[in-house]
């Protein structure tokens, strides 16, 4: 079997995460990678679920062990990575890895994986309505949200280096997008 890998991204609040949560119950073909983070689980968050959590050290002994496939430090002091061994797991299940992470992360996969890996750029349909999505979680500080935002406009910088750009200003229709670029690339009819 081949070893592909859908990578899915996007700006915080742009609609990935439900976009991704959609394509894994529809599409049995696909499984979540699980990424490592170092960051303090949020009250709904189960470690081996959501992410593997660890501490900076655990993050810095794997980075020594080359165990990652990619891995950045998103926030100061707040490390992602997509675990190798995670990519294997899914793959030896016959299944294709779906990753859900950032924009940096997703062309460092991009960059080892090359024709294996479909790299989806989820845009939103505007900053101001980004703002709005973020506001309206109720999770974020005025300097979270700030820190968001900003990351965002430097992320979208980025948005032409991948293989397909979405802009999500209807759900709906932007799932049923993604959902015929994973069906293309992995050739499902």
């Amino acid at each position: 079997m081949e070893k592909k890998i859908i990578i899915v991204t996007a700006p915080s609040g742009a609609g990935k995460t439900t976009i991704v949560k959609k394509l894994l119950a529809e599409m049995p073909q696909l499984a979540f990678s699980i990424s490592a983070a170092t960051r303090e689980a949020r009250a709904n968050e189960v470690h081996g679920r959501d992410y593997y959590f660890m501490t900076t050290d655990e993050f810095h002994r794997k980075i020594d062990e080359n165990a990652f496939a990619e891995y950045e430090m998103v926030y100061a002091g707040k490390y992602y990575g997509t675990l190798k061994s995670e990519l294997e797991r899914i793959w030896s299940n016959e299944q294709v890895p779906m990753v859900d992470i950032d924009v940096k992360g997703a062309l460092s996969i991009k960059e080892k994986y090359h024709q294996e890996a479909l790299t989806i750029f989820i845009q939103p349909p505007s900053i101001d309505a980004l703002r709005e999505r973020l506001s309206e979680r109720g999770t974020e500080t005025q300097a979270s949200l700030d820190e968001r935002l900003a990351k965002a406009r430097y992320e979208l910088s980025f948005s032409h280096e991948f293989d397909k750009i979405v802009v999500n200003d209807i759900l709906e229709r932007a799932y049923e997008e993604v959902k015929n670029l994973v069906k293309d690339f992995l050739n499902i009819k």
